[in-house]
Protein backbone atom coordinates (compact mmCIF):
# COMPACT_ATOMS: atom_id res chain seq x y z
CA UNK A 1 0.00 0.00 0.00
CA UNK A 2 1.30 3.44 -1.00
CA UNK A 3 -0.08 6.99 -0.38
CA UNK A 4 2.88 8.72 -2.32
CA UNK A 5 3.55 11.59 -4.41
CA UNK A 6 4.94 9.76 -6.91
CA UNK A 7 4.37 11.08 -10.48
CA UNK A 8 2.38 9.06 -12.31
CA UNK A 9 3.35 6.19 -14.68
CA UNK A 10 3.28 6.91 -18.26
CA UNK A 11 0.49 4.28 -19.11
CA UNK A 12 -2.14 3.14 -16.40
CA UNK A 13 -0.04 -0.19 -15.80
CA UNK A 14 3.58 -0.33 -16.69
CA UNK A 15 4.77 -2.36 -19.62
CA UNK A 16 4.61 -6.18 -18.37
CA UNK A 17 3.32 -5.39 -14.84
CA UNK A 18 0.63 -6.47 -13.48
CA UNK A 19 -3.53 -5.80 -15.09
CA UNK A 20 -6.33 -5.11 -12.45
CA UNK A 21 -7.46 -8.45 -13.21
CA UNK A 22 -4.19 -10.15 -11.71
CA UNK A 23 -5.34 -9.56 -7.85
CA UNK A 24 -7.68 -11.97 -7.44
CA UNK A 25 -7.65 -11.26 -3.91
CA UNK A 26 -8.18 -7.22 -3.87
CA UNK A 27 -12.24 -8.08 -4.61
CA UNK A 28 -12.86 -10.46 -1.98
CA UNK A 29 -10.86 -8.20 0.42
CA UNK A 30 -13.21 -5.40 -0.48
CA UNK A 31 -16.17 -7.52 0.28
CA UNK A 32 -14.94 -8.77 3.39
CA UNK A 33 -14.00 -4.96 4.50
CA UNK A 34 -17.32 -3.51 3.10
CA UNK A 35 -19.45 -6.40 4.95
CA UNK A 36 -17.71 -6.38 8.51
CA UNK A 37 -18.16 -2.21 8.31
CA UNK A 38 -21.85 -3.08 7.65
CA UNK A 39 -22.16 -5.39 10.43
CA UNK A 40 -19.93 -3.68 13.04
CA UNK A 41 -20.58 -0.03 12.48
CA UNK A 42 -24.67 0.47 12.88
CA UNK A 43 -24.69 -0.05 16.43
CA UNK A 44 -22.19 2.84 17.34
CA UNK A 45 -23.84 5.06 14.72
CA UNK A 46 -27.11 4.61 16.96
CA UNK A 47 -26.57 6.52 19.55
CA UNK A 48 -27.88 3.82 21.84
CA UNK A 49 -24.98 3.09 24.25
CA UNK A 50 -26.94 -0.66 25.13
CA UNK A 51 -26.58 -1.67 21.21
CA UNK A 52 -22.75 -1.69 22.16
CA UNK A 53 -21.04 -5.13 21.57
CA UNK A 54 -18.61 -3.90 24.20
CA UNK A 55 -19.42 -3.95 27.83
CA UNK A 56 -18.28 -0.27 29.32
CA UNK A 57 -16.58 -0.72 32.45
CA UNK A 58 -18.27 1.51 35.02
CA UNK A 59 -15.04 3.56 36.00
CA UNK A 60 -14.92 5.48 32.33
CA UNK A 61 -18.40 6.66 31.40
CA UNK A 62 -17.42 8.13 28.50
CA UNK A 63 -16.48 4.61 27.14
CA UNK A 64 -19.16 4.13 24.57
CA UNK A 65 -18.69 7.64 22.72
CA UNK A 66 -15.25 6.91 22.72
CA UNK A 67 -15.28 3.47 21.08
CA UNK A 68 -17.82 4.72 18.52
CA UNK A 69 -15.89 7.47 17.04
CA UNK A 70 -13.24 4.67 17.26
CA UNK A 71 -15.42 2.10 15.32
CA UNK A 72 -15.98 5.39 12.60
CA UNK A 73 -12.81 5.95 11.79
CA UNK A 74 -11.57 2.65 11.95
CA UNK A 75 -13.94 2.07 9.23
CA UNK A 76 -12.68 4.83 6.93
CA UNK A 77 -9.15 3.66 7.35
CA UNK A 78 -10.34 -0.43 6.26
CA UNK A 79 -12.48 0.92 3.33
CA UNK A 80 -9.74 3.68 1.84
CA UNK A 81 -7.11 0.87 2.52
CA UNK A 82 -8.29 -1.76 0.40
CA UNK A 83 -7.90 1.07 -2.98
CA UNK A 84 -4.15 1.17 -1.43
CA UNK A 85 -3.45 -1.80 -1.84
CA UNK A 86 -4.52 -2.32 -5.23
CA UNK A 87 -1.70 -1.71 -7.82
CA UNK A 88 -3.83 -0.72 -10.93
CA UNK A 89 -5.94 1.60 -8.95
CA UNK A 90 -2.43 3.48 -7.85
CA UNK A 91 -0.96 3.42 -11.19
CA UNK A 92 -4.19 4.65 -13.16
CA UNK A 93 -5.52 7.21 -10.35
CA UNK A 94 -2.58 8.65 -8.95
CA UNK A 95 -4.31 11.85 -7.97
CA UNK A 96 -6.89 10.09 -6.17
CA UNK A 97 -4.04 7.32 -4.66
CA UNK A 98 -2.88 10.29 -2.54
CA UNK A 99 -6.00 11.97 -1.77
CA UNK A 100 -7.37 8.44 -0.42
CA UNK A 101 -4.07 7.71 1.61
CA UNK A 102 -3.62 10.89 3.13
CA UNK A 103 -7.76 10.41 4.12
CA UNK A 104 -6.65 6.82 4.98
CA UNK A 105 -3.90 8.59 7.78
CA UNK A 106 -5.41 11.37 8.82
CA UNK A 107 -9.37 10.40 9.00
CA UNK A 108 -8.73 6.77 9.56
CA UNK A 109 -5.62 5.25 11.24
CA UNK A 110 -4.84 8.22 13.00
CA UNK A 111 -7.63 9.40 15.19
CA UNK A 112 -8.67 5.37 14.84
CA UNK A 113 -5.30 4.41 16.65
CA UNK A 114 -5.29 7.46 19.52
CA UNK A 115 -8.82 6.66 20.40
CA UNK A 116 -8.18 3.01 20.38
CA UNK A 117 -5.47 3.52 23.02
CA UNK A 118 -7.75 4.85 25.26
CA UNK A 119 -10.20 1.98 24.58
CA UNK A 120 -7.66 -0.43 24.82
CA UNK A 121 -6.69 1.13 28.38
CA UNK A 122 -10.42 1.04 29.72
CA UNK A 123 -11.15 -2.44 28.18
CA UNK A 124 -13.22 -4.73 30.36
CA UNK A 125 -11.64 -7.53 29.19
CA UNK A 126 -8.76 -7.65 32.04
CA UNK A 127 -5.42 -6.96 31.91
CA UNK A 128 -3.61 -9.04 29.42
CA UNK A 129 -6.48 -8.08 26.53
CA UNK A 130 -5.19 -4.48 27.49
CA UNK A 131 -1.48 -4.72 27.30
CA UNK A 132 -2.88 -6.28 23.68
CA UNK A 133 -5.33 -3.23 22.66
CA UNK A 134 -1.82 -0.95 24.09
CA UNK A 135 0.65 -2.39 21.65
CA UNK A 136 -1.87 -2.38 18.88
CA UNK A 137 -2.84 0.83 18.89
CA UNK A 138 1.00 2.23 19.58
CA UNK A 139 1.74 0.42 16.52
CA UNK A 140 -0.86 1.28 14.01
CA UNK A 141 -0.18 5.07 14.81
CA UNK A 142 3.78 4.32 14.43
CA UNK A 143 3.71 2.45 11.19
CA UNK A 144 0.97 4.15 9.40
CA UNK A 145 2.75 7.71 10.52
CA UNK A 146 5.81 5.75 9.51
CA UNK A 147 4.68 5.31 6.00
CA UNK A 148 3.48 8.63 5.82
CA UNK A 149 6.80 10.50 6.99
CA UNK A 150 8.72 8.47 4.36
CA UNK A 151 6.62 9.22 1.19
CA UNK A 152 6.86 13.02 2.16
CA UNK A 153 10.55 12.34 2.15
CA UNK A 154 10.29 10.25 -1.46
CA UNK A 155 11.47 7.57 0.30
CA UNK A 156 9.09 5.63 -1.63
CA UNK A 157 10.39 2.11 -1.07
CA UNK A 158 10.51 2.50 2.88
CA UNK A 159 7.14 3.62 2.31
CA UNK A 160 5.75 0.71 0.93
CA UNK A 161 6.97 -1.29 3.65
CA UNK A 162 5.61 0.79 6.80
CA UNK A 163 2.07 0.75 5.10
CA UNK A 164 2.15 -3.40 3.98
CA UNK A 165 2.45 -3.01 8.28
CA UNK A 166 -0.58 -0.92 8.80
CA UNK A 167 -2.73 -2.26 6.28
CA UNK A 168 -2.37 -5.92 8.32
CA UNK A 169 -2.49 -3.92 11.52
CA UNK A 170 -5.72 -1.95 9.83
CA UNK A 171 -7.44 -5.41 9.01
CA UNK A 172 -6.53 -7.61 12.16
CA UNK A 173 -9.83 -6.68 13.58
CA UNK A 174 -11.33 -9.18 11.12
CA UNK A 175 -9.12 -11.85 12.59
CA UNK A 176 -9.58 -10.71 15.66
CA UNK A 177 -13.27 -11.09 15.65
CA UNK A 178 -12.75 -14.61 14.26
CA UNK A 179 -10.50 -15.91 16.89
CA UNK A 180 -12.77 -14.67 19.25
CA UNK A 181 -15.57 -16.97 17.63
CA UNK A 182 -13.18 -19.45 17.52
CA UNK A 183 -12.37 -19.95 21.43
CA UNK A 184 -15.45 -19.01 22.27
CA UNK A 185 -16.81 -22.25 20.39
CA UNK A 186 -13.79 -24.32 21.66
CA UNK A 187 -14.17 -23.76 25.22
CA UNK A 188 -18.03 -22.88 26.42
CA UNK A 189 -18.11 -26.69 26.65
CA UNK A 190 -15.98 -26.42 29.94
CA UNK A 191 -17.82 -23.28 31.15
CA UNK A 192 -18.83 -25.38 34.30
CA UNK A 193 -15.31 -26.65 34.75
CA UNK A 194 -12.55 -25.11 33.57
CA UNK A 195 -14.31 -21.61 34.19
CA UNK A 196 -16.60 -22.78 37.27
CA UNK A 197 -19.59 -20.98 35.80
CA UNK A 198 -17.73 -17.63 35.54
CA UNK A 199 -19.02 -15.96 32.65
CA UNK A 200 -16.44 -12.92 32.99
CA UNK A 201 -13.71 -15.50 33.19
CA UNK A 202 -14.74 -16.88 30.02
CA UNK A 203 -14.77 -13.74 28.48
CA UNK A 204 -11.43 -12.27 29.61
CA UNK A 205 -9.78 -15.56 28.18
CA UNK A 206 -11.12 -15.70 24.72
CA UNK A 207 -11.29 -11.73 24.46
CA UNK A 208 -7.79 -11.73 25.84
CA UNK A 209 -6.32 -15.13 23.42
CA UNK A 210 -8.12 -13.14 20.77
CA UNK A 211 -6.76 -10.01 21.09
CA UNK A 212 -3.24 -10.62 21.01
CA UNK A 213 -3.66 -13.39 17.76
CA UNK A 214 -5.95 -11.01 15.70
CA UNK A 215 -2.78 -8.63 14.89
CA UNK A 216 0.33 -10.81 16.00
CA UNK A 217 -0.39 -12.99 13.37
CA UNK A 218 -1.04 -10.89 10.75
CA UNK A 219 1.71 -8.62 11.43
CA UNK A 220 4.12 -11.60 11.28
CA UNK A 221 2.38 -12.11 7.65
CA UNK A 222 3.36 -8.98 6.35
CA UNK A 223 7.02 -9.45 7.54
CA UNK A 224 7.45 -12.84 5.61
CA UNK A 225 5.82 -10.97 2.88
CA UNK A 226 8.00 -8.65 2.46
CA UNK A 227 11.18 -10.53 3.51
CA UNK A 228 10.21 -13.01 0.52
CA UNK A 229 9.87 -10.20 -1.81
CA UNK A 230 13.53 -9.11 -0.56
CA UNK A 231 14.73 -12.52 -0.91
CA UNK A 232 13.39 -12.41 -4.75
CA UNK A 233 15.28 -9.33 -5.54
CA UNK A 234 18.56 -10.60 -3.75
CA UNK A 235 18.64 -13.69 -5.95
CA UNK A 236 17.89 -11.94 -8.79
CA UNK A 237 20.73 -9.28 -8.56
CA UNK A 238 23.33 -12.22 -7.80
CA UNK A 239 22.01 -14.53 -10.57
CA UNK A 240 24.69 -14.96 -13.08
CA UNK A 241 23.73 -13.38 -16.62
Amino acid sequence: MTLSTERPPASPTPPGGPRWWRRPWVAPLMVVAVAFVAFSLPPYLSLDPGQSRVPAPDFFPPHFVVLSLHVVFGSIAMITCCLQIWPWFRGRYPRAHRLLGRTYVFAGCLPGGLLGLVVGLATPFGPVAMASDVILALLWVGCTMAGWRMARQRRFVDHRRWMVRSFALTMSIITNRLWGMLYTIALTPQFETTFHGDQVLLANTTGSAAAWLGWTLPLLAAEWWLERGDAAKRRRRTTPR
